[in-house]
């Protein structure tokens, strides 16, 4: 009777293990809410808890509640690579996220919180989206063919954008509303974006700076701008509800008699009021550093300095928007990659003669920016997190001990990525 109680418990254990359904275990190691975090899993990683179909997709659940989800094909292939997922985690909580496939007829639809655009202006006036694209060089003349001068990328919270020509210079558009608007700025719906609007406004002046984020090389304490290279290429590689992912890729980079090629991948997610940045440059010389920065043309108060999880944080917080309100900007970079912090001097050198662009009064010499390089090895990305908040759109934003705090907690998430096993 023993023997064939044993058998039967065994039976039914084995029975009810075979009937468990697929999962992922996630924790949240810190002791603190994560709301809006997202967690990339690999196809192989999938596979390895469920076998796809042709036809299907993993449906991702926690405690039955279906996750936003997107599958992304990285490589170009026409196959998807991996898996983003978005998560809401109490704190120290631990939770079980259970797959099974959904034909894709049925696949749930979720609500789009990240996008990227960038438009091209036709002979009919109007914009069409390109998923990729040359700048025109200015050495024939300057002359604008994107919408809002720029490649656009936001999120449910800030949007940024990019100057697609030889400026490169990036810049802000504050957002009142959750959603997504920059298909729609620079068109009839919605022409102006210099002043006031609903949806919220460009709150930006970058002058020749670096902007909110742009890019530059340091070599040997001089500083040259990612900018008037020979090829300046834009290339979306994915865009959905969880993620928005490009390239900006360079070739013909002149410094000091030097070629360089770089590659800027731009990542932004739902929830927050940062983008992704992987820089990675080739031809490098020992010592070169990668720089980016912070426009001080409109700073009044002394920009800041801090160590924040395992990153050095730079920021401004200042009465600096173009609405005469405040505005933050800080950059996150590795704490054992960062080198140099100061800033440039404030000189005018368009009015000096150095005009790269006359109809912008810009100049290529980086000027009003507050700055911090990072240590870069030729052909291996280097990361780092540009952040920005508008204090018209949350009463935090409106100090600069609110916008420390919340720069101190994302830091410390981003340490501690949530741990799936």
């Amino acid at each position: 009777m023993r023997n064939l109680f044993f058998a039967t418990y065994l039976c039914a254990i084995s029975l009810i293990s075979c009937n468990e359904s697929p999962a992922f275990l996630i924790k949240n190691e810190l002791d603190i809410d994560r709301q809006d975090e997202v967690i990339v899993l690999t196809r192989t990683l999938i596979e390895q808890k469920l076998q796809t179909e042709e036809g299907f997709f993993p449906v991702f659940e926690i405690d039955g509640q279906v996750l936003p989800g997107q599958f992304d094909d990285l490589d170009g292939d026409g196959n998807w690579d991996e898996a983003a997922i978005l998560v809401n985690l109490k704190a120290l909580q631990e939770s079980k996220i259970k797959l099974r496939n959904v034909a894709t007829s049925n696949y749930p639809v979720f609500e789009k919180r990240t996008n990227i655009r960038l438009g091209i202006l036709q002979d009919d006036g109007s914009y069409k989206e390109v998923d990729e694209y040359n700048a025109l060089p200015c050495s024939d003349g300057f002359e604008i063919i994107a919408q809002a001068e720029s490649v656009n990328w936001e999120n449910d919270k800030i949007a940024f954008r990019v100057y697609f020509d030889c400026r490169n210079v990036k810049d802000l558009f504050g957002k009142l509303k959750p959603e997504m608007i920059i298909d729609k700025i620079h068109t009839p719906e919605l022409p102006d974006y210099h002043n006031l609007a609903d949806w919220g406004m460009d709150v930006l002046h970058c002058g020749s700076s670096l902007g909110s984020g742009g890019l530059a090389l340091m070599r040997n304490d001089s500083l040259f701008r990612l900018g008037s290279t020979d090829v300046y290429r834009y290339k979306k590689i994915v865009e959905g509800p969880v993620r928005s992912v490009f390239e900006l890729n360079y070739a013909g980079w002149h410094v000091e008699g030097d070629s360089l090629e770089a590659t800027e991948k731009i990542t932004i997610y739902p929830g927050k009021y940062w983008f992704e940045s992987d820089v990675t440059i080739n031809g490098i010389r020992d010592g070169d550093l990668v720089v980016t920065g912070i426009v001080t043309s409109w700073l009044k108060k002394e920009p800041f300095k801090m160590s924040a999880g395992e990153f050095t944080c730079i920021g401004t917080h200042d009465v600096q928007s173009l609405n005469k309100d405040e505005l933050g900007m800080a950059v996150l970079v590795p704490a054992g990659e960062t080198g140099k912090i100061s800033k440039t001097t404030n000189i005018d050198f368009f009015k000096l003669g150095n005009q790269t662009v006359i109809e912008k009064s810009f100049s290529n010499i980086i000027s009003e920016t507050y700055y911090i390089s990072q240590i870069i090895n030729s052909g291996v990305p280097a990361k780092h997190y540009f952040s920005a908040v508008w204090g018209l759109e949350k009463e935090q934003w409106k100090t600069e001990e609110g916008f420390k705090k919340y720069l101190s907690e994302e830091a410390e998430k981003l340490s501690s990525p949530l741990k799936v096993y």
